[in-house]
């Protein structure tokens, strides 16, 4: 029995005697917000422009292209984990006509991993720039001022654990106990012998402290350290046994390539020694801290993305798991707005740390206003000039700094729970337009 059918195939077989209930529920849906977001939205041109197309070979998907599409964006809307949403999406009929599918109530779908399936799908296609150029196009007719310009940049952060060198060595040491013993199971294999069971009794009565002195943390590391390199040459030991024996999978290769780069790393931390591209978590190893320099948190681990801002709609300039300065990014925000919508950028709201004479000279040989505080002599016309500074800094501090908090507590961008890079990027695209889309419903 088929347990989901697309609508497009669907419709013309749905027949009722005296009511026809299925147009009603249709007829709500378009006057829903729900239904005018999906009607904002380009998802034949998104899909084209990500090369995501039904398949063509074996058993055909469950959901269209656009059907996928729009899945993401109702979890980006409804802030659900993927069981909710599949558990929603089987009673509600709103959301079935915006996925463009129809479920059987006496068949329900039962597997929510169909969810991360279309998440992985989708993230291997996604080109960033590409896809906002068609949502540019798309939404270019409803927007105003698109000759002003307002930048900001925040950090989207990880779901993960706070990352002390106690507990990053405990997981690394811990992993490859698990797998040397694995091994051992095997005919004609032994367990190396190591000091696994004194560092974990050891490593527990530290972690049951409320207070850690300095040195019991210095010895807790020196412990882990020693067992950690002690672990890393017997698994490599064993890996030259086996040679090239299937069963191990490419996820082992790479972590246990990042827990070697985890023990080089901190070995160098214990001696003194400063380290770039410190690793933070053995499963999301692309994370990088983020210092921020706020008062309630000063480091951040997730993704940095610098955006700009138009008329209430962002954008993503820039997004990177490593650190960088979004002051030195002034210019490229000006261009990719420029390329955007075709509109050349008369003026820029950007906050203290783009104020810098390169900036200052880029913006005055291209005649751009800006909200920066002014350098050298009075102009005649000061107090004019002045007023827009003033209105520009309230602007930027009022709309684009306080879509950063919208997003986080509404679009599911506060923690961000994706296990990979690709997945990771996917949810904050979606997080960001689909709130974009939103807004845009107030602008038709």
């Amino acid at each position: 029995m088929v347990k989901i059918q697309k609508i497009s195939r669907l419709e013309p077989t749905l027949g009722f005697t005296e009511f026809d209930i299925y147009q009603c529920y249709k007829s709500s849906f378009e006057s829903s917000e729900l239904g005018r977001l999906h009607a904002l939205f380009p998802f034949k041109s998104f899909c084209q422009s990500t090369g995501l197309v039904s398949s063509r070979v074996g058993r055909p998907s469950l959901f269209s292209p656009e059907g996928k599409v729009a899945l993401m964006l109702l979890k980006s809307y409804t802030g659900f984990s993927d069981a909710d949403l599949v558990s929603h999406l089987n009673g509600n009929i709103h959301f079935q006509l915006f996925c463009g599918v129809y479920i059987h109530p006496s068949r329900p779908l039962t597997n929510h991993k169909i969810v991360s399936a279309i998440r992985t799908d989708i993230a291997g296609l996604l080109n960033v720039e590409r896809v906002q150029e068609v949502l540019a196009v798309a939404w270019k007719p409803y927007l105003e001022n698109l000759h002003v310009c307002m930048t900001d940049a925040t950090c989207y952060e990880s779901y993960s654990r706070y990352p002390t060198s106690p507990k990053l060595l405990w997981e690394s040491v811990n992993w490859l106990q698990q797998y040397l013993s694995r091994f051992s199971r095997e005919p004609g294999q032994r367990c190396p012998r190591n000091k696994f069971a004194d560092v974990s009794r050891r490593y527990l009565a530290y972690s049951k402290k409320r207070k850690r002195k300095r040195s019991s943390t210095r010895m807790i590391k020196r412990g882990l350290l020693r067992l950690l390199g002690k672990q890393v040459g017997q698994m490599k030991e064993v890996l030259d046994k086996r040679g090239k024996e299937p069963g191990l999978s490419p996820g082992f290769h790479e972590r246990f390539s990042v827990i070697q780069k985890v023990l080089d790393q901190k070995t160098r931390l214990f001696d003194g020694q400063k380290v770039s591209g410190r690793i933070v978590s053995v499963d999301k190893h692309y994370t990088r801290p983020i210092v921020r320099g706020k008062e309630t948190r000063s480091v951040e681990f997730g993704a940095k993305v610098n955006n700009i801002q138009v008329d209430g709609i962002s954008f993503i300039e820039h997004l990177s798991f490593n650190a960088f300065n979004e002051g030195t990014r002034l210019q490229q925000c000006i261009e990719l707005q420029q390329r955007l919508f075709k509109t050349r950028v008369k003026a820029v709201a950007a906050d203290a740390i783009h104020v810098t004479n390169a900036n200052r000279k880029y913006c005055t040989r291209r005649r751009i206003h800006t909200s920066f505080v002014r350098k050298g002599r009075v102009a005649a016309d000061e107090d004019q000039r002045k007023q827009l500074r003033s209105a520009l800094s309230r602007e930027r501090a009022t709309r684009l700094e306080g879509s950063f908090g919208t997003r986080k507590q509404h679009y599911s961008l506060d923690k961000i729970k994706a296990r990979i890079k690709e997945n990771e990027i996917l949810w904050i695209f979606f997080g960001i337009h689909t709130a974009n889309a939103v807004k845009m419903i107030e602008k038709v």
